[in-house]
């Protein structure tokens, strides 16, 4: 037996034709590159920002991480393709040792993320610039345009995650909670939408920077949609008098966790008391809720509004407790702390995803500015696959799939790409397992678009 790398212009992401769809029809990755100034010699350019860009995000979303692995992937036809290059073997490129590369090497796409907010005219290499304001806009954007109408209510939750740093980084701090130096990204999510993605340094605790984010989100929400209710949900890292005071006075409701103590514990240990009745008597685990008002002796500026909850399980005491604006006529303590509290663990699977499926973790440049970029094209590739999930593949097996699944069932498909001088031509893997899925693809691409 044989084997070597000698079969031409093959790719192993052939499923990129989907998303080749998808994006020409979101125009999202042309809105991101709108958020870009470059300041290159315009004669000298051949591969645009929204090119480099289009092309580092759908690297990560076919599992490509580093930016070294680009320097092969600059010759895969398919993703030059799906990019959007017309000479997709890079027959025609200016220069001569260029040719037979499509696409942007490493170094291009380097230096796409390293320029300074403001580019000094005597810059040689790192020339285009990003425009954060613009970014954290466009996220928003998305989400509001992906609805034909205004929701009467929404949820936004908050969670900060840890993101080890890879050495002597710019904004290295050491966190006592996770037990290393990292940083903490912020989320901000609305169900499975993104809607906020801010890289800040582990120094200051991620509920003080919360009302930022907020005012930043929920203005621009507004503005679109005055009616709508919103609703803040935390954990007990956004349980603070500053985010709580500001939602109550801006008519906004919330609901967050609340760190135990001495105190809170003395409210239940009449209904911690019951549950381990019950928890004895059935064998099964108890759980038993008080509603009562608290205000803590110095950090609180008012009494709010505390639902306890008593749980014993398998022979331990297992008590929580959250804070709300709401009333106990609009929820009962138990529907409260069960059915809109406990909801919020499902934007913790989101996060796992980004972090995991799309590489938001993977922020090993010197500094914040260029760690950032790397958070927000992960954010972009997100957005995509979010896209794919709810447009694309509704009603089909994969409508709920992981992106690790989606990228392991869909995307990776086998293809020899065939270039002429009239046409190019793919040829997908004839075993392909989920082959009948494609037309119905591309038929849920075109009617989610198609004009009302």
């Amino acid at each position: 037996m044989e084997a070597a790398f000698d079969a031409g212009r093959v790719t192993s992401d052939g499923g990129l034709l989907l998303l080749r769809e998808l994006i020409k029809h979101t125009g999202l990755l042309r809105e991101f590159a709108g958020c870009f100034t470059d300041n290159r010699d315009s004669s000298r350019i051949e591969h645009s920002v929204e090119e480099l860009l289009t092309q580092r995000v759908l690297g990560i979303i076919c599992g490509y991480e580093d930016l070294n692995d680009h320097e092969q992937l600059r010759d895969d036809s398919m993703l030059a393709l799906a990019v959007g290059k017309t000479d997709v073997t890079g027959a025609t490129r200016k220069r001569q040792r260029d040719r037979g590369h499509a696409l942007a090497g490493k170094s291009t796409l380097n230096r796409l993320e390293l320029a300074a907010p403001n580019v000094d005219a005597a810059e040689r290499y790192k020339k285009i610039s990003y425009d954060d304001h613009g970014i954290e806009r466009l996220l928003v954007g998305h989400f509001l345009r992906s609805h034909a109408s205004a929701p009467t209510e929404i949820v936004l939750d908050l969670d900060a995650t840890d993101d080890p740093v890879h050495g002597e980084q710019e904004g290295r701090f050491f966190q006592g909670y996770y037990g290393h130096y990292c940083y903490l990204p912020l989320y901000v999510f609305c169900g499975e939408f993104l809607l906020g993605a801010t890289l800040h340094t582990a120094d200051v605790a991620p509920g003080k920077r919360a009302v930022e984010e907020l005012e930043r989100i929920v203005s621009q929400i507004q503005a679109r949609w005055p009616s709508v209710r919103i609703v803040v949900r935390g954990d007990s890292g956004f349980c603070n008098d500053e985010v709580m005071t500001w939602c109550e006075e801006g008519g906004i409701d919330y609901i967050l966790g609340l760190a135990q103590n001495p105190r809170l514990r003395a409210e239940i240990r009449e209904e911690m008391a019951a549950a381990k009745a019950e928890h004895e008597r059935t064998g099964e685990d108890a759980r038993v809720f008080k509603d009562f008002r608290y205000k803590t002796r110095d950090s609180w500026s008012r009494e709010r509004r505390v639902v306890g909850k008593a749980e014993y399980i398998t022979d331990k005491e297992n008590p929580r407790f959250v804070v709300t604006s709401f009333s106990p006529s609009t929820w009962s303590a138990r529907a409260l702390y069960e059915d809109l509290y406990c909801a919020r663990g499902e934007m913790e699977n989101r996060i796992k995803e980004q972090q995991l499926g799309l590489f938001a973790d993977r922020t090993s440049c010197h500094t914040l500015r260029a760690n950032q970029l790397r958070l927000w094209l992960s954010s972009i590739a997100y957005l995509i696959l979010h896209d794919l999930r709810r447009l694309a593949l509704a009603g089909t097996q994969l409508a709920r799939a992981q992106v690790s699944t989606i990228r392991c069932r869909l995307l990776k498909i086998g293809a020899i790409v065939s270039v002429s001088v009239r046409r190019i031509y793919i040829s997908l893997s004839s075993v392909f397992p989920l082959q009948d899925l494609f037309p119905r693809i591309l038929a849920n691409i075109r009617s989610s678009f198609a004009p009302a």
